[in-house]
């Protein structure tokens, strides 16, 4: 059964992504990320820009299968992993709860300060709870 986890209380949660696909990249890990086009845009640009000593690979979805499949990090609206290689790590930024995440190992859900983000974040807990889920809780303002 896939494992869910919300990482919350993220000051800036395109930040936080790009450490958290900085982590997974270096474990070896391929991750499907999963938002709206807006916020996907924007993390692509962060991905090239938020650390000058780091570069995350990545490659945007729908587009080249083959440069897709060689990404370790794939950014795209729909996460369908039926027509996705990637199946280790899904990472909502999103504000629903990602088609066919079940076809996944993990699923990190990461969770701003925003008190909207939160509200759809505890929908989504629901319907993950719903479905016979167990969840992971990591607070971010513990860490720091």
């Amino acid at each position: 059964m896939t494992e869910v986890a919300f990482h919350f209380n993220a000051p800036d949660k395109q930040a936080y992504a790009c450490r958290l696909l900085r982590k997974a990249v270096a474990g070896g890990a391929r991750v499907v990320v999963t938002a709206p086009s807006d916020e996907l845009a924007r993390l692509d640009t962060l991905l090239w820009t938020f650390s000058q000593t780091d570069f995350i690979a990545h490659a945007r979805a729908p587009g080249d299968a083959e440069l897709i499949a060689a990404s370790p990090v794939v950014l795209t609206e729909a996460p369908a992993a039926d027509v996705l290689p990637h199946r280790q790590v899904l990472v909502n930024l999103g504000t629903d709860l990602p088609g066919g995440f079940e076809q996944y190992e993990r699923v990190i859900e990461v969770v701003s300060l925003d008190e909207g983000d939160r509200q759809q974040a505890r929908g989504r807990w629901k319907q993950y709870t719903e479905r016979g889920y167990t969840i992971q809780r990591h607070d971010l303002n513990l860490k720091s």
